[in-house]
């Protein structure tokens, strides 16, 4: 956590002296007192109350929502050796990911990629599963194409590892 820097002489080192709960409970009210110059200053702080976005494809906005993501993950490695740690990971990884963004938002199309590269490095199964969902493949010959490119990385990487 940052420190705050003081009004006064603006050094970041202070110390809170007194803290108390706003009369509407919506934020913290602290005394601090600067550690150079010895003055006090009050700050408050609130909750972040904008949300993250994510950009749908058709151009929509929604809030991200963690549990959609979970639930997509827990589809995609049904039956498959993939623990609910793993999946959780991904899950923080995505939202991560989603909070650095400087505008509080990231298109479908950014995160899914995310999603897809951690489940292909988990469960090649798991990820084709979730990649026929995200990619929406319109017949079987993208499908194939897909699958040929995974057989094809694979291959290279069983090759690189060897050598």
């Amino acid at each position: 956590m940052k420190a705050m820097k003081c009004p006064y002489c603006g050094f970041a080192q202070d110390r809170v002296v007194d803290s108390r709960e706003s009369k509407e409970a919506d934020s913290i009210r602290r005394r601090r007192e600067c550690e150079k110059c010895l003055r006090r200053f009050t700050t408050y702080e609130r909750i972040d109350e904008i949300p993250h976005m994510v950009v749908k494809k058709d151009g929509r906005r929604e809030k991200f929502d963690r549990h959609k993501v979970l639930s997509g993950l827990l589809r995609a490695c049904e039956k498959r050796p993939v623990s609910s740690t793993q999946l959780e990971a991904i899950v923080d990884a995505t939202e991560s990911f989603l909070i650095e963004a400087p505008e509080r938002e990231r298109s479908t199309g950014e995160i899914g990629e995310l999603i897809m590269k951690q489940l292909r490095l988990l469960d090649t199964v798991a990820y084709i599963r979730f990649a026929s969902v995200y990619r929406d493949f319109k017949d079987v010959h993208e499908f194939k194409e897909e699958l040929e490119q995974l057989l094809l990385t694979r291959e290279r990487n069983g090759r690189n590892s060897k050598s």
